[in-house]
């Protein structure tokens, strides 16, 4: 039995239909990302959400297509999450997702119904400006941060890498939804495809311009360094024996600095004499200096931190760093009086973790006083603190990070990845050493460096990373990309709002908006 048209119509437009199709919409992205890094799909991944969003019959309806795509989006890409906060993923990602409701009301304006050229033109600025404004807000640490940003998926495209270094991963998440849009309006909307081509034409030149033209970094040189993954298994005192033996067997090789992983530690050598004693024997018998990294109470502090701490030949240097940003509900639990049930339900913080107060950036005595600035667990994925480091002479970045409770999803690939982006942003190779696995090394254009040490790896790997000189675009202009969005945005709002005002200035009849009973007077002829 055939199904009439009216009913066919309102079925394809109800929300049980629509908004769980916006939310699997939504959810697309995230295949380009490791692990899957179906790295093209990123553009064309954002077709299926803009053109079930400009359909909406409502701006009422499109924000919650927004939302839902948003909510979508959200739990694919934190998907590896669940073991730890249980239902409360759910939550966290309806909370998020409501972000890309506003976003949903400006693709319907722009996109919807019959724009001519000059709003379809627009919505190719307009629209990635919307979604930008999206990044921004989640990468507040205390949302979340900025996992998952859009331009992150292109870490292993050089010359995504290349445009990388001019904007940022702003730049690229901004070109991303460019094409997306551009091919939207193809697909659905008869009069934009003029100015969708162009726009289409426009990325690709300003893609290719980035790989022939953009400066790059100078070389300056390498320095060998080597990562210690010891694996998973064993207690911490194991580990840290394991350790010790992994780092005793590059004696002779000419490393200059040895990194183990985050919370490699569970005691701070400035409280254990003992213990600063044995990393500082194992310092003098490899001939390197030892980053590690204590998940411990500070020395004469309350509270535990996780610090980097570097030792040498003659024990501890004093230099040191605690991390600064911590993870939402893995460190620490935000307005815990309030949310400290997701302890009951998942792997919650227990205890909040310490904030450090300042970056750091070390001398490396061993290597001929290399600048390195550590960073630790998720502080890879904010551009703005590897772009800092930069700028305050950092030579090396170096990450210290575990992943082990999410050692069979997609965690530590991910992880791993954000290396490329921010040592291509900042022309400064990136070190990322873990417990567990994903370690990995990339050169100053993002290029990745010797072997990647998966999660079935316990080993020490030695590499031979390359330096470089310059300042990158990037590290010097900071996030331009960013404040250019923001003012397109205002430019349009502003636009608006003159127009109201001018439409309210005109009485419905075209005239002047005076009353008809005040009128004036004509002059006499």
């Amino acid at each position: 039995m055939d199904i009439p048209l009216g009913h066919r119509t309102r079925w394809s437009d109800s929300l049980w239909t629509r908004g769980p199709a916006a939310a699997l919409a939504g959810a697309l992205p995230a295949l380009a990302f490791p692990a899957p890094s179906w790295w093209w799909l990123a553009y064309v991944a954002l077709v299926p959400w803009l053109l079930l969003v400009r359909s909406a019959q409502t701006a009422r309806r499109a924000a919650l297509y927004g939302w839902l795509g948003g909510a979508g989006f959200m739990l694919a890409v934190h998907h590896w999450l669940l073991p730890s906060l249980h239902v409360f993923i759910l939550v966290l990602a309806l909370l998020l997702g409501a972000l890309w409701a506003p976003w949903g009301v400006l693709v319907r304006a722009l996109l919807g119904g019959a724009p001519g050229p000059g709003r379809a033109a627009a919505a190719l600025v307009l629209v990635p400006s919307g979604w930008l404004m999206v990044e921004l807000v989640r990468s507040w640490e205390y949302l979340g941060g900025p996992w998952g940003l859009l331009g992150a998926s292109q870490w292993q495209v050089p010359p995504a890498l290349r445009l990388a270094s001019l904007g940022g991963v702003w730049l690229l998440s901004l070109l991303i939804v460019a094409v997306n849009t551009a091919l939207a309006g193809l697909i659905a909307i008869p009069v934009a495809r003029l100015p969708a081509m162009a726009g289409l034409l426009v990325c690709a030149l300003a893609g290719t311009a980035a790989w022939l033209w953009a400066p790059v970094p100078r070389p300056a040189g390498t320095v060998r360094i080597a990562i210690v993954q010891p694996g998973t298994g064993g207690t911490p005192t194991q580990r840290l024996a394991h350790s010790e033996a992994l780092t005793g067997a590059l004696a002779g090789r000419g490393v200059r600095l040895v990194v183990w992983g985050e919370s490699s530690l569970y005691q701070d050598p400035a409280d254990h004499p003992a213990l600063a004693a044995r990393l500082a024997a194992l310092s003098r018998r490899t001939g390197a200096d030892l980053l590690v990294n204590a998940d411990a109470p500070d020395s004469g502090r309350r509270g535990i931190s996780k610090s980097a701490v570097l030792i040498g030949p003659q024990g501890l240097t004093g230099d040191r760093y605690a991390k600064m940003r911590l993870v939402p509900f893995g460190e620490y639990i935000p307005a815990r009086s309030v949310l400290g049930w997701a302890t009951r339900v998942g792997k919650a913080a227990t205890s909040d973790r310490r904030r450090g107060t300042h970056q750091v950036v070390m001398a490396i005595p061993a290597a001929a006083g290399l600048r390195v600035g550590p960073l630790v667990c998720f502080e890879t994925a904010f551009p703005d603190m590897s772009r800092h480091l930069a700028a305050d002479g950092a030579q090396l970045l170096v990450a210290q990070s575990s992943t082990s409770t999410f050692q069979d999803s997609w965690a530590p690939a991910q992880h791993a990845s954000l290396g490329a982006l921010r040592a291509a942003e900042t022309w400064r190779p990136m070190v990322h050493a873990t417990l567990t696995g994903v370690s990995a090394v990339y050169g100053p254009r993002g290029e990745r460096i010797g072997e990647r040490l998966g999660t079935d790896r316990s080993a020490a790997a030695v590499y031979e990373v390359p330096l470089a000189r310059g300042t990158s675009p990037y590290t010097r202009w900071g996030d331009w990309a960013l404040y250019g969005a923001i003012a397109a945005l205002l430019a349009y709002g502003l636009a608006g709002a003159g127009r109201a005002i001018r439409q309210r200035g005109v009485s419905p009849s075209g005239g002047s908006g005076l009353s008809a009973g005040r009128r004036p007077a004509r002059g006499r002829r």
